[in-house]
């Protein structure tokens, strides 16, 4: 089955889903551990906000991790469905 063929499926979405969600959030949560973790363990919030947030810096942090979420989800999926 080819993958076009699968993608027409809505169990393949649905599977999709179940992936690329937590992929996603567990994805935020690294990435933000792994800038901030010294500002977020102390409580700093601001800094968080500043480093990865402000000024329009949310719209690469967050569009960066969609991508790379659908990517893997759409990868995950179509090598697990038959």
């Amino acid at each position: 089955m080819s993958l076009f063929s699968k993608m027409k499926t809505r169990s393949y979405w649905v599977n999709f889903s179940k992936v690329a969600i937590p992929f996603f959030l567990i994805f935020v949560v690294i990435s933000l551990l792994w800038n901030s973790g010294g500002a977020i363990f102390s409580g700093n919030f601001d800094m968080v906000n500043e480093v990865n947030f402000s000024n329009g810096k949310w719209k690469p942090f967050f569009g960066s991790k969609l991508i790379g979420s659908v990517i893997y989800g759409i990868w995950m999926t179509s090598k697990n469905t038959k």
